[in-house]
C-alpha cells in the first residue's frame, strides 16, 4: 500500500508540472521539483495540492516548502544553499500546510494568495533566521486529524479508536496504533 502511495504521489507530482518545471527526484514520499520562479513554483504547488492534497481522503496531508534561490547542478541533481533552505523551510511544513521564504510570498501576494507571516526562523545549517510566511493552500482539512503513531490523516468520524491522554484527545486509524500508543504515549506525544 506504501509503494503504491507513493507511485500516486510521484505520478500527481509529474502531471502538475509546469512546461518548463523538472522533477529532480522523488524519494517515496517527497519530491524535488526546479521551477523558473516563484510564480511557477506556487502553480506547480496548487496543481498538486489539487490533485493530491484535499482533506476529502484518506491519503497522508501533503506539506511543501518553497524557496527562490541558487543552485548548481551537478549531473541529474541540484546543490547549493538555495535548495539546502527549501529542505529545511519543507521540514517545518505541517499537514495541509505551504510555507515559504520571502521571494515566494511576495508572488503569492502579487497573484492573490493568502499569505500570514510567521516571522523569522533558525534552520539548521543555514547562518541567519529566515523569514517564513504561510502560503493558503486552498484546503480545510478541519474534521480530520493526525495518528500519532503512523502520521496519516483520520477523519474523526471514521476512526478505529480514540484515546485521552494528559488532557488531550487522540484518534488512530488502526487498533495497533491504539495498542501502541496506549503503551508508550511519551513516545508520541513528544
Amino acid at each position: 500500500m506504501i509503494a503504491d502511495l507513493a507511485g500516486a504521489f510521484e505520478r500527481a507530482a509529474i502531471g502538475s508540472l509546469g512546461a518548463q518545471d523538472e522533477l529532480v527526484k522523488s524519494m517515496g514520499d517527497a519530491v524535488l521539483v526546479v521551477c523558473v520562479g516563484p510564480a511557477e513554483a506556487l502553480a506547480f504547488l496548487g496543481a498538486l495540492f489539487d490533485r493530491f492534497g484535499g482533506g476529502d481522503s484518506d491519503l497522508p496531508l501533503l506539506r511543501a516548502g518553497a524557496h527562490h534561490g541558487s543552485a548548481v547542478r551537478r549531473g541529474d541533481d541540484y546543490f547549493g544553499s538555495g535548495v539546502n533552505v527549501a529542505a529545511r523551510v519543507a521540514d517545518l511544513a505541517a499537514g495541509c500546510q505551504i510555507l515559504a521564504t520571502d521571494a515566494v510570498a511576495q508572488a503569492a501576494r502579487r497573484s492573490g494568495v493568502g499569505v500570514v507571516e510567521l516571522g523569522p526562523y533558525v534552520l539548521r545549517n543555514v547562518s541567519e533566521p529566515v523569514a517564513l510566511f504561510e502560503i493558503d493552500c486552498g484546503h480545510d482539512v478541519r474534521g480530520h486529524t493526525i495518528d500519532p503513531v503512523c502520521h496519516m490523516r483520520v477523519p474523526r468520524e471514521r476512526a478505529t479508536g480514540t484515546l485521552r491522554h494528559d488532557g488531550a484527545e487522540y484518534w488512530f486509524c488502526s487498533l495497533d496504533g491504539v495498542g501502541r500508543f496506549a503503551t508508550h504515549p511519551a513516545r508520541y506525544t513528544a
